[in-house]
């Protein structure tokens, strides 16, 4: 499975916002944003090159949006694309239907439930298996769920650390998980109650570049 193994900090400087991309990390003065708001390289700090100007085109826009909603949900750019073109084929609109199974994604329900702190570690719980999808261990974070699809821990898993501390801290977290998902604090679990609306997705993407970068 192909996976970002660089520091990932740098994406978020690469795209000049919070990605959210190490959890709690993100959330403290340790973030690159807060130590090194500038882009990553030799020339990050004044923004120029060595052939040309750094301009704004709508090209770089639609390719910057297509490559922070890429790095947001850890998703490469082979399988990106059979989202899009999933979506494509689906009805309404293509931009809110993409992001509706990028949500769907079984390593982002385990995240948007609580159980890790960011996608990344989700993504690692899942391929770890201590999550069950239906109640049979699921080891495939792109799999995409549909409503009505229940999310636990593994009987063994349960008992570890990890997962007994999480239980604590999740009946203390008031936090309401995302309306499209239920969730049990007392028994960690969480269900999909329906697909996603665009009102309901809280990332800061403008959807609409991302059609018109695969639609050039």
């Amino acid at each position: 499975m192909a996976r970002t193994i660089g520091p990932v900090c740098k994406l978020c400087r690469r795209e000049g916002e919070k990605l959210f991309l190490k959890g709690a990390r993100c959330l403290s003065p340790k973030c690159a944003i807060e130590r090194r708001g500038y882009a990553p390289g030799q020339h990050g700090k004044t923004g120029q090159f060595k052939r040309g100007r750094s301009r704004s085109t709508d090209y770089l826009m639609q390719l910057r949006e297509k490559q922070k909603a890429r790095r947001i949900y850890g998703v490469m750019e082979r399988q990106f694309r059979r989202y899009f073109s999933a979506a494509l084929r689906s009805k309404g609109l293509t931009g809110a239907t993409l992001l509706a199974m990028l949500e769907r994604r079984l390593d982002n329900v385990v995240y948007r439930l609580g159980f890790a702190t960011s996608r990344a570690q989700a993504r690692q719980l899942v391929r770890h298996g201590h999550i069950d999808l239906n109640g049979v261990r699921h080891d495939v974070p792109s799999h995409v769920l549909k409503p009505g699809d229940e999310i636990t821990i593994h009987p063994s898993s349960a008992k570890l650390a990890y997962f007994k501390n999480l239980g604590q801290e999740l009946a203390e977290n008031t936090a309401p998980p995302p309306r499209w998902l239920s969730f049990d604090s007392t028994q960690l679990s969480g269900r999909v109650l329906a697909a996603p609306t665009r009102e309901d997705i809280d990332v800061k993407l403008n959807e609409q570049l991302i059609v018109e970068y695969y639609s050039r």
